[in-house]
C-alpha cells in the first residue's frame, strides 16, 4: 500500500518499502525514531524476471507470477519479524505494462497479503531522482540521473533540491533482450549490438532535444545493470576486487562489451567481476548506457548504490513531522545529524563544542598565523557535532567507537577522504594524539594527516572548554600576546575551573601544531546576588565583570 501522510513518527516505528520490478524485487527495512532519525534493519533483493518473455505480448507469466508471489511472502514474514507498522509497496515497468496485472495484484494480496500499487514511469523517475540525490552532494549544479531497470529506463534532471525533468523511457535490459537477443545463447555479433543501439538512439530523439536546454555538471547511474558493468570494467580491465566501483568510464564500457559480446553465454556467466545472473541481459543494458554516453557526449557516468526503494523513504519522510531534515539541510548536514540522532548523542553538548571549536577556528583565521585549507572548517563542524557519539557503546573508549562507527557509515554526501579526516577527529579529541605512527594514519595523504593534526587541537580545546557539559563558556577568541604567544580569552557564566584545568592540558600540543604559547584568560559575567569564589593562584581584577588571568 501507498501512504501518503503518514502518522505522526513521535513515537518511533518501523517501516518496509518494496520496490517490485522487472528483473528484481527490493525491500528495505527501516525503523524511524523518535527524534527523525532512521536506522536500516535490512535490505534484500531478489532476481525473479517479472518480465521474461512478457514485453512482446504485455502478458505476465504464471511462473514469473508464482516467483514474485513467493518472493513476496518471504519479505512480508521479514517484515512482520521486525514488527513493521506500515508497508509500502510499488511496481513498475512489468507491471504497469501486463494486460493481466490484475492477476498479479489480486495474488500478492491474497497469497501475500501486500496491497501493490503500481506507479508510472514519471512517478518511477521521480523517486529515483529523490533516492538517489539524498545521497550526493550537488548544490545548485544540476546532474543527469540514468536509472536502467529490467523493463525501463528512467532519466531525470536536477540538483539537490529540485528536480527540472523526468522521463521513462521503455528501454530495459530485459526488454530488449527478448526483442532482439531471444534465446541467444552464442556470441553477439557486431550486427546485433547495433541493431539494437540503433533502436535506443531512435527512441531518444525527443529526450535529447529537451536535454539539450539543460547545463549538467555531471550524470549518474543508478541500477543493477549500471554498477554490474562498472564491476566489471574495474576487475576485468584494473584487475582489482575493490568493491567501491565509484564511475564507469565510456572507453572502459566500449572494451569490456567488445569482451562479452565475442563469447557464448555461458563462458560469459564467467567474465570476472559480471553477476551471473544478469549475463544473459547485460548484453542489452549495455548497449543502451554505450548509446546514451554517445548521445549526450558523456566520458564516464558516476555510480550510485541508491534508487527507488530509498526514494520511497525519502518521500515517506519528506511527509512526515520530521520533513525539515530533508527540505533544511545539506545532503551532508543530514548525514551527520541522521548519524549522531541514531547514536542518541548528546546535541546540546554537541552542537556547545562545535560553536567553541568553529570559534577558535574562525579567531586563528582571522589573526593571519595559519592558512587552512578549503573545506576545512566544515570537516571541523562535522568531527565536533559527532565526537562523542561512542558514548552508548562504551564511554571508557568512546572515541574509538566513534572512530569505527564514522566509518563504518559511509557518510551520503562525503568523499573517503573527508570521512577519514572527521572519524579521526573524533578518535583524537580526548587521550591519544595523531602521532606519525599512529595506525589510523597509516595510509593516509599527507595533507589528509596534517588537517587530522591541526583541527584535532582545535577540537581538543573546544572539548575542554564544555568539560563539564553545562556550558558555561559562552564565547572565546584568540589574541596576540606577543611574538610568540597567543592569549586564549574565554566568557564564562560563571566559575569555571575545570574547564581551565582541561585547557590547561592542551597548551603543550596546541604549542606543538601552532608554534605559540597560550596564555589563558577568563571573563566572568558578574551577577551581584551570587558570591563570586576564586581557588588557588588566580589573579582576579575588577572589570566590568570578572576577569581570571592564568598565564602559561
Amino acid at each position: 500500500m501507498v501512504i501518503t501522510e503518514p502518522e505522526k513518527i513521535s513515537e518511533g516505528r518501523v517501516v518496509a518499502f518494496i520496490d517490485i520490478g522487472t528483473n528484481s524485487i527490493r525491500l528495505l527495512l527501516v525503523r524511524i525514531n523518535p527524534n527523525g532519525s532512521y536506522f536500516p534493519l535490512t535490505k534484500q533483493k531478489e532476481t525473479v524476471r517479472l518480465g521474461d518473455q512478457g514485453f512482446i505480448d504485455r502478458i505476465l507469466q504464471p511462473k514469473a507470477i508464482e516467483r514474485a508471489v513467493v518472493v513476496c511472502k518471504k519479505f512480508m514474514e521479514l517484515a512482520r519479524a521486525y514488527r513493521a507498522e506500515e508497508i509500502i509497496a510499488v511496481a513498475t515497468s512489468a507491471t504497469r505494462d501486463a494486460s493481466n496485472k490484475v492477476q498479479l495484484l489480486e495474488m500478492l494480496k491474497r497469497e501475500a497479503n501486500l496491497e501493490v500499487c503500481p506507479i508510472s514511469g514519471t512517478e518511477e523517475a521521480r523517486l529515483i531522482y529523490l533516492g538517489v540525490s539524498s545521497g550526493l552532494r550537488l548544490g545548485s549544479s544540476k546532474a543527469l540521473f540514468i536509472d536502467i531497470g529490467g523493463g525501463s529506463t528512467e532519466l531525470s534532471i536536477g540538483d539537490q533540491t529540485r528536480c527540472y525533468s523526468l522521463y521513462s523511457l521503455n528501454l530495459g535490459s530485459i526488454r530488449l533482450t527478448n526483442m532482439f537477443l531471444p534465446d541467444e545463447t552464442g556470441p553477439v555479433s557486431e550486427e546485433q549490438y547495433e541493431r539494437i543501439k540503433e533502436y535506443v538512439r531512435h527512441k531518444l530523439v525527443d529526450v535529447t532535444k529537451d536535454l539539450s536546454r539543460h547545463s549538467v555538471n555531471c550524470s549518474i547511474g543508478s541500477s543493477g545493470t549500471i554498477e554490474n558493468l562498472a564491476r566489471i570494467a574495474f576487475v576485468y580491465l584494473h584487475k582489482t576486487s575493490h568493491e567501491n566501483f565509484e564511475k564507469l568510464e565510456y572507453e572502459d564500457l566500449r572494451k569490456i562489451v567488445r569482451a562479452m559480446c565475442a563469447i557464448p553465454l555461458e563462458e560469459r556467466r564467467k567474465f570476472p567481476g559480471i553477476n551471473a545472473q544478469r549475463a544473459d541481459i547485460i548484453i542489452a543494458g549495455a548497449a543502451i548506457i554505450e548509446t546514451f554516453m554517445e548521445e549526450f557526449g558523456l566520458s564516464e557516468i558516476r555510480v550510485s548504490k541508491r534508487g527507488l526503494r530509498e526514494g520511497l523513504l525519502v518521500d515517506y519522510i519528506s511527509k512526515s513531522e520530521f520533513s525539515y531534515m530533508i527540505t533544511q539541510m545539506s545532503v551532508r548536514k543530514r548525514s551527520i545529524m541522521q548519524l549522531g540522532l541514531t547514536c542518541n548523542f548528546d546535541d546540546e553538548h554537541a552542537h556547545t563544542v562545535t560553536r567553541l571549536a568553529l570559534e577558535l577556528f574562525d579567531s586563528i583565521q582571522a589573526l593571519g598565523i595559519y592558512e587552512f585549507r578549503a573545506g576545512e572548517r566544515e570537516l571541523l563542524e562535522y568531527g565536533s557535532t559527532l565526537h562523542d557519539i561512542g558514548t552508548f557503546l562504551s564511554y571508557d573508549t568512546h572515541q574509538a567507537h566513534a572512530y569505527h562507527l564514522i566509518r563504518a557509515s559511509n557518510l551520503p554526501g562525503f568523499q573517503p577522504e573527508e570521512i577519514e579526516i572527521i572519524a579521526n577527529l573524533a578518535y583524537f579529541h580526548r587521550k591519544s594524539t595523531p602521532k606519525k605512527k599512529h595506525p589510523n594514519l597509516i595510509g593516509l595523504n599527507k595533507e589528509v594527516i596534517k588537517s587530522i593534526r591541526i583541527l584535532s587541537a582545535l577540537l581538543r580545546i573546544a572539548e575542554g572548554l564544555d568539560r563539564s557539559h553545562n556550558g558555561i563558556i559562552s564565547h572565546v577568541r584568540f589574541y596576540l600576546a606577543s611574538t610568540d604567544s597567543l592569549v586564549l580569552e574565554m566568557h564564562a557564566q560563571r566559575e569555571c575551573q575545570l574547564e581551565i584545568w582541561e585547557v590547561e592540558k592542551q597548551k603543550k600540543y596546541f604549542k606543538k601544531i601552532f608554534g605559540y604559547n597560550l596564555q589563558s584568560k577568563v571573563i566572568i559575567k558578574r551577577d551581584e546576588s551570587v558570591p563570586l569564589v576564586l581557588e588557588g593562584s588566580a589573579e582576579l581584577e575588577e572589570t566590568s565583570g570578572v576577569e581570571v588571568s592564568s598565564k602559561s
